[in-house]
C-alpha cells in the first residue's frame, strides 16, 4: 500500500539523518591501549539483506506457512472476519502477510540498494552495544549497496559497500586501525553517535566458487553485527570480547557438494579497515558440513598474528540442530589464546532454542558462559519476536547477569543483575 511505503520510505531517511547531541562520548580504544581499557560497549527480520561471509552461518529457520499452527487472533482469542482489509471483527490484524517492501529492489543489471533502521530502549548497561541506558537511541540507521557475484554461467563480478550511523557505529568502526586510518578515530563520532563503514569489498564468482577482496565482516561466529540477523536484541558477551567484527584483506569460499562448503583467506588481523596494525597478518578459514539432514557444523579459525589482540590462534564450532520444522537448538563454543600479557584466554559456551509459534510471533532464549583468565561470567536471555508487518519487527527481552568475570574483565563498575531491553526495526 502506498502508506506503507511512505511511511518506511520516512523512517528510514530520518533514521539515517538522526543525532543526538549527548554529553561526554566514548569510542573503543587506539589497538595500542590495553585489553583491560577497551571500553564497555544486534531481531529476526527473515528479509535478510545481502550476503556477507558470515551468513554462511545458519540462523533460525525463518517462518514458514504451517495451515496447523494458531495465528495471532486464535492466540488472543480473536475470531477471523473479512469485513475490510487489515481488520477484524474486534480490532486490527496483528500480522500482516506478503513481500516485504524494499528501497531499491534487484535491477536488471543486479544492483540493488537497501538497508534499515533500529532503535532500542534498555533500562541498564550490559558493557557491551547496549551501552547508553535509559532513553531510545537509533542504534543502527543502515544503508548499503551492492551487486551479487552469480557465477551460474561463469565468471561474474560484483560489490558491496555498507554505511550505518547511530551509536553501534563507533563498535562496527576498524578499531584495530592505527588511529586516523579508515572510519576509526578520523573525525567520524558525534558523541555516542557516529558513523563507520563496516564493508567495502569487490567480488569474483565462478560456479561454485566465490572470492571477496577488500573489507568485510568476519567468518568467525554465530551472533553478528547487522542488526536484522540477530533474534535478540542484545548480545552474548563471546561475540563482543572474543571474536573479530570486520577483517580487510581476501577470503574464498567453495561448495564442494551438497554437504560441505569450504572457506580460507588471509587477512590483515582482526578489525581492520584498509589498514595493518602491529604487522597483522592471518589465516582465515575453516568449513560448513552437514551431518545429518537436520545438524550442521561450522567450524572457523583465526590463526597468526591477530593485530591489536596478538599473536595466536582463535576458533568458534557453531553446531545447528533443527529439531523440528519450527524448534531449533544451536551450540557454540568459542576459544582464544595469544600471547598478549593480559586477557590472553578465552573460552566461551552459548547455546540458543528459538521456537516458531507462528508466521508472526516467535521465542527464544540464551544462556552463555564466558572466561578470561580464570574469572566467569554468566548471562541468560528469553525474547520474543514479533512481525506484524513483513517490513517490521519487534523484539522485548529480559535479560540477567551474573559472575566476578564482570567486574573483572568488563567493567568494574559495572553491577549484574536485571536488565529489560525493546528494540524495533524497519526494514527497507
Amino acid at each position: 500500500m502506498r502508506w506503507v511505503k511512505i511511511v518506511c520510505v520516512s523512517v528510514g531517511v530520518c533514521s539515517l539523518l538522526a543525532s543526538h547531541a549527548l554529553a561526554q562520548y566514548w569510542v573503543r580504544p587506539a589497538p595500542e591501549y590495553h585489553l583491560s581499557q577497551r571500553p564497555s560497549p544486534l531481531v529476526t527480520a527473515d528479509e535478510r539483506t545481502a550476503p556477507s561471509p558470515s551468513d554462511q552461518v545458519l540462523r533460525p529457520p525463518a517462518p514458514t506457512e504451517d495451515p496447523e499452527a494458531p495465528s495471532v487472533r486464535d492466540l488472543l482469542g480473536y475470531e477471523a472476519a473479512a469485513s475490510a482489509p487489515g481488520r477484524t471483527s474486534c480490532g486490527w490484524n496483528l500480522c500482516s502477510e506478503g513481500d516485504p517492501w524494499e528501497l531499491m529492489p534487484e535491477n536488471p543489471w543486479g544492483t540493488k540498494i537497501g538497508g534499515w533502521a533500529q532503535a532500542g530502549y534498555h533500562n541498564k548497561s550490559d558493557g557491551k552495544f547496549n551501552s547508553h541506558p535509559g532513553r531510545l537511541h537509533l542504534h543502527q540507521g543502515y544503508l548499503y549497496a551492492e551487486k551479487a557475484a552469480n557465477g551460474e554461467c561463469g565468471w561474474d563480478w560484483g560489490f558491496r559497500t555498507d554505511f550505518v550511523y547511530g551509536v553501534d557505529a563507533q563498535d562496527t568502526q576498524a578499531f584495530g586501525n592505527n588511529p586516523g586510518r579508515w572510519d576509526f578515530q578520523n573525525g567520524f563520532d558525534h558523541g555516542i553517535y557516529g558513523w563507520a563503514i563496516p564493508q567495502a569489498y569487490a567480488e569474483l564468482a565462478n560456479g561454485d566458487l566465490s572470492i571477496k577482496f577488500g573489507h568485510f565482516y568476519t567468518l568467525v561466529g554465530y551472533e553478528v553485527v547487522t542488526a536484522p540477523d540477530n533474534f535478540f536484541y542484545s548480545h552474548a558477551y563471546t561475540m563482543y570480547n572474543s571474536e573479530p567484527f570486520t577483517h580487510t584483506g581476501v577470503v574464498a569460499s567453495y561448495g564442494v557438494n551438497d554437504k560441505l562448503t569450504l572457506y580460507a583467506g588471509w587477512t590483515l588481523g582482526w578489525d581492520t579497515g584498509f589498514d595493518q596494525f602491529d604487522q597483522g597478518n592471518n589465516f582465515l578459514g575453516g568449513f560448513s558440513y552437514a551431518l545429518l539432514d537436520n545438524v550442521t557444523m561450522t567450524y572457523i579459525t583465526s590463526v597468526g598474528n591477530l593485530g591489536w589482540r596478538g599473536e595466536g590462534y582463535s576458533h568458534s564450532v557453531v553446531i545447528d540442530f533443527a529439531l523440528t520444522e519450527k524448534l531449533n537448538y544451536v551450540f557454540q563454543s568459542d576459544h582464544v589464546a595469544t600471547d598478549t600479557d593480559e586477557a590472553n584466554d578465552d573460552v566461551g559456551i552459548n547455546q540458543y532454542l528459538f521456537y516458531q509459534l507462528n508466521n508472526c510471533w516467535a521465542v527464544g532464549g540464551r544462556f552463555e558462559w564466558w572466561k578470561r583468565d580464570a574469572a566467569s561470567l554468566y548471562e541468560a536471555t528469553a525474547g520474543l519476536n514479533w512481525k506484524p508487518h513483513p517490513n517490521f519487527v519487534l523484539r522485548p527481552e529480559i535479560r540477567y547477569n551474573w559472575g566476578d568475570g564482570i567486574q573483572q574483565n568488563i567493567d568494574p563498575d559495572l553491577a549484574g543483575g536485571w536488565i529489560f531491553g525493546i528494540d524495533g526495526i524497519v526494514t527497507f
